[in-house]
């Protein structure tokens, strides 16, 4: 009874991990894709200028 308690545990944390890290793969996608936006939407200054869309 305890080896099949172990392996359903064990098919639980592989199936947790594997949905976890099918979710940082989309909210990476979703980074990369707000970043790019930045770079596209970024407005020029009076001075002509290139400026930064982040604030660092």
């Amino acid at each position: 009874m305890i080896p099949v308690l172990l392996v359903l545990l064990l098919a639980l944390l592989l199936f947790g991990a594997g949905f976890a890290v099918k979710l940082l793969w989309w909210v990476a996608i979703a980074v990369l894709v707000v970043w790019l936006l930045g770079f596209v939407m970024r407005g020029t200054t009076a001075g002509g200028s290139r400026s930064r869309w982040y604030r660092w």
